[in-house]
């Protein structure tokens, strides 16, 4: 054993692996370096970022402009309590109103994640609704890891929390807008966007609802797109029971669908967006919980009983000014668009090779492939209870045989994860679809030969 391999050795059994059995966090791959869309480990071998790490590396790695923001913040303030007011927090507001949709421009809270942006979320849309209480989200989604945030999660992170009495009560989950998994078996053209009709029937029943919270485009769970109708009626909805619409965009934001934040697809406007990844590009801890002008009034002769030490911490928000300018002169430059169609395209001729491949959906840089073993029956490899348990995953099989040609890619039980940084070239893509073409072979070999085309959700009306 080298010197290296004792010291992660040792790292790894006092340290906590996240969201796994221990037993499993025991060889991490070593990174030393990154550079644009690649990261490269210890022995110096390079990988192709296809996930753009967890979907928040936006701008891919060293980006010059970010860092040099970050060490001049270093240099002349590093922390500041939140009670002051620095440069780096005036600066960061002003950038975010450039790209914020103008409905939750009222007020801002900074914090260091996406799950701390949807616990202030929490707070704020109950103490601003009291009494009504009640939050309902939906099956497939993600929110975070404190007790507000996971309690809105649908993926099996909640049940280990629930187990653990670590949730809060009020929380009530809808039907998925997943058409090539619709909930009610029905077929878009001929379903009446039930998925969003049974959502005003669930809260007229419940009563006490306050809001509810969705991804735009569903993130760890299944980049899953919604038909074009279903935001539009959702905000009708709401507005119809008042009740506030709360949009995650921890994941689908930051022109990762080619939107600034991808509510914006369907021309609708919450009442509370979140956010954080790639508003700094991952260079930063910083998560953002932004509302309306009525909830801001609101808190006017309210308190808002919430923060922490490190919110609107100076070095953190730094990035968020360097970041939005990469943004916006990079898809001036339209490379992000041009990439956007070609992954789009090699995707669905992917999906049209591989037997395994049920489903291929998805916006911009940001895509799912749903390994199946059958496409007739849409029969996953795994299910949701697979992911923790110790039943191996195909989707983490085929991950595997990437990773030792270079390709890294993130994974769920049912999914593999396509969002490299918005950085990529048609060439690097070209490289990736490569090598993930080769890696398919291994979910092929047990996937049944249906002579059934793979389905392309995220065109409605065409899959």
């Amino acid at each position: 054993m080298t010197p290296d391999e004792t010291r992660i050795l040792e790292f790894t059994r006092h340290t906590y692996g996240t969201w796994r059995r221990q037993e499993l966090w025991k060889k991490p791959v070593h990174l030393k370096d990154a550079e644009g869309v690649y990261i490269i480990d210890d022995q110096g071998k390079r990988y192709l970022d296809f996930s753009s790490q967890l979907m928040c590396s936006n701008l891919g790695h060293k980006n010059k402009v970010v860092i040099e923001a970050i060490v001049k913040q270093a240099e002349k303030l590093p922390y500041a309590a939140p009670g002051f007011v620095t440069d780096s927090s005036l600066a960061a507001v002003e950038a975010l109103l450039t790209v914020l949709p103008t409905a939750v421009a009222g007020k801002i809270f900074f914090s260091t994640s996406g799950t701390e942006a949807n616990e202030a979320a929490l707070k704020i849309l109950r103490q601003h609704k009291a009494p009504a209480y009640k939050v309902i989200s939906r099956y497939h989604s993600y929110h975070g890891a404190t007790p507000g945030s996971v309690t809105f999660t649908g993926d099996p992170r909640r049940w280990f929390a629930e187990q653990a009495r670590c949730t809060v009560p009020g929380v009530r989950f809808a039907p998925d807008a997943y058409c090539y998994r619709c909930p009610f078996g029905l077929r878009y053209g001929q379903c009446g966007i039930q998925c969003a009709r049974y959502l005003e029937y669930m809260i007229r029943e419940e009563g006490n609802v306050a809001a509810f919270i969705a991804e735009p485009v569903v993130g760890t769970n299944g980049r899953i797109v919604p038909p074009p109708e279903y935001f539009p009626l959702v905000r009708e909805i709401c507005d119809e029971q008042n009740v506030l619409l709360v949009a995650d965009e921890v994941m689908s934001g930051w022109f990762r669908t080619g939107k600034p934040f991808a509510i914006e697809n369907w021309g609708v406007s919450p009442d509370i967006l979140t956010t954080a990844k790639g508003s700094t590009a991952a260079y930063t801890p910083a998560g953002i919980t932004a509302t309306s002008d009525r909830i801001a009034e609101f808190f006017e002769q309210e308190t808002m009983s919430h923060g922490h030490t490190y919110a609107f911490h100076p070095l953190a928000l730094s990035a968020i000014p360097a970041s939005v300018a990469e943004y916006k002169k990079l898809m001036k430059s339209g490379l992000p668009q041009r990439a956007a169609e070609h992954l789009k395209r090699k995707l669905y001729e992917l999906a049209e090779r591989h037997e395994c491949i049920g489903d291929a959906r998805g916006l911009g840089h940001f895509w799912a492939l749903e390994l199946v073993k059958n496409r007739k029956t849409k029969e996953l490899f795994n299910v949701k209870a697979d992911e923790y348990s110790r039943n191996p995953l195909m989707t983490a099989r085929v991950a595997a045989e990437a990773l030792k040609s270079g390709l890294y890619l993130a994974v769920w039980y049912d999914t593999l994860v396509v969002a490299p940084p918005l950085i990529i070239t048609e060439e690097q893509i070209d490289e990736g679809i490569g090598v993930l073409d080769k890696a398919l072979r291994i979910a092929d070999q047990e996937a049944a030969s249906t002579g059934m085309p793979a389905s392309r959700s995220s065109e409605f009306g065409k899959a």
